[in-house]
């Protein structure tokens, strides 16, 4: 009897940096090994709305490698739509979820209301993906798994999660099915992250298939420290506000961290306001205590860092921010800046000279975070155009993502080489200069997949 094919079908992430969907097929079982929303420009946002080429009732199990919502946000539709299989996570990467994915289905719900009042939207009336009592519902079927513990999310599959740096919970994935082992990298760290602890060897594999965000960059030997001092120094010196749009996960805490070192050591003065302007990244925030050990910090840096800024939840809080005059810094959400409170700051500080937006970390192309690190001239926001006559500084060394040469030093710890490496989650310059590094240094088989191809393993 033929030995039976195990395939990968690339339904996300595929020539882009978002939306990680993973199909692996072998005699007719199913998984998926991420399930994230596209974000970014308009026609991978319309993606968000097709029907996957495979029912959601005929996959078996989901494994999420991290709960960002460009690996986790697809699921409260899935499970709409019929999937009632379980969803394999690490616990750190459960607990985020709790958070993120109600934000998520929340911030979606009042788009479209605010779209449906100002008559904005194409759309009549303009409805959300999902609602926060959709996400609540997908919760329900996250199951969790220690690292580095093999578990069998279907009869005769086995996966280990690994540890991957990146974020609180993130993990590369081990499967093995058929006969073959598969390694997906998720979105691995920094050997030298400020918050997080290096990724884990990887371990031997047949294939491979690894992010390439920062495929084709290598980041600054100038740390966050030296990048975010000054600029902070100069705003608060000529009596402005610095808007930071930040990722409510890892990002807001990486900041905040770095702030309460800046303040410790003199560089800004200890007077100078800080709101944490996200309810999603304050409950971020406070699992960190809950997690010592899954990253750098200790009890008392953790007790600093939330200590640092004026944690900002209801709306009420958030509008009275406007009203304290004089310098100060607001972390808000999105990273990215397309959607959530950001938003509304944005619109307010955006239009004079001397305030400042400080843009942390990578910005998808098609984002309102990617027109302001471009330099246009007015972002559109709400439905209108804004001007944009702040300051705009983007820090080159706040990636939560390893850089080029650090996905190759990943690779080469391998202890052998893998049949093919698919490169994927990047932008199609940074993935296809990853894959000529993969070949000529390696010596690998390597290729970037289109979206919706099927490669067998």
């Amino acid at each position: 009897m033929p030995r039976m094919n195990v395939h990968i079908r690339f339904l996300g992430a595929a020539g882009t940096v978002t939306g990680s969907k993973y199909l692996v097929e072998f005699n007719g079982q199913s998984l998926l090994v991420d399930c994230g929303l596209f974000q970014g420009y308009k026609q991978l946002r319309l993606r968000n709305r097709d029907p996957l080429p495979v029912l959601p009732n005929h996959i078996g199990a989901v494994l999420l490698t991290h709960a960002h919502l460009d690996h986790s946000g697809y699921l409260p539709l899935l499970a709409k739509e019929g999937f009632h299989g379980k969803v394999w996570c690490t616990t750190a990467t459960r607990d985020l979820a709790q958070i993120l994915l109600p934000d998520s289905g929340h911030i979606q719900e009042e788009d479209a209301a605010f779209a449906n009042r100002k008559g904005f939207s194409k759309h009549a009336p303009a409805l959300p993906l999902y609602t926060e009592a959709d996400a609540l519902d997908s919760l329900k079927l996250l199951h969790t798994v220690p690292m580095d513990r093999a578990f069998e999310p279907l009869h005769g599959w086995t996966a280990r999660f690994i540890r991957a740096g990146h974020i609180l919970g993130a993990a590369s994935l081990l499967l093995e099915v058929g006969g073959k082992k598969i390694l997906f990298s998720g979105d691995l760290g920094r050997p030298d992250d400020m918050l997080m602890l290096p990724p884990d060897k990887p371990p031997a594999a047949d294939a491979v298939v690894i992010e390439s965000t920062y495929g084709d960059r290598e980041h600054p030997d100038e740390d966050v420290l030296a990048e975010l001092g000054p600029a902070l120094q100069r705003v608060a010196a000529r009596g402005g506000t610095a808007v930071l749009p930040v990722f409510a996960v890892g990002r807001a805490q990486e900041i905040l961290h770095a702030v309460a070192l800046l303040k410790a050591n003199g560089v800004l003065p200890h007077s100078l306001p800080i709101y944490l302007d996200s309810p999603m990244a304050v409950h971020t925030t406070d699992l960190y205590d809950r997690h010592l050990g899954e990253h750098r910090l200790n009890a008392a840096q953790c007790r600093d860092m939330e200590h640092v800024a004026k944690m900002v939840t209801s709306v009420d809080q958030s509008k009275a921010i406007a009203q304290q005059h004089g310098p100060k810094v607001i972390l808000s959400a999105s990273g990215m800046a397309t959607g959530g409170r950001v938003l509304h700051h944005l619109a307010l500080y955006l239009g004079h000279h001397r305030n400042m937006v400080v843009l942390t970390g990578y910005q998808a192309p098609g984002t309102r975070g990617d027109s302001l690190s471009r330099g246009s001239k007015a972002i559109r926001i709400h439905g209108q155009d804004v001007p944009v006559r702040a300051e705009v500084v983007q820090l080159q060394s706040a990636s939560a993502h390893a850089d080029a040469s650090q996905l190759m030093d990943w690779l080469r710890a391998s202890p052998h080489a893998p049949h093919r490496v698919f490169v994927t989650h990047g932008d199609p310059g940074a993935s296809d200069a990853l894959r000529q590094r993969i070949e000529h240094e390696l010596g690998w088989r390597a290729l970037v997949p289109e979206h919706g191809s099927t490669w067998a393993v």
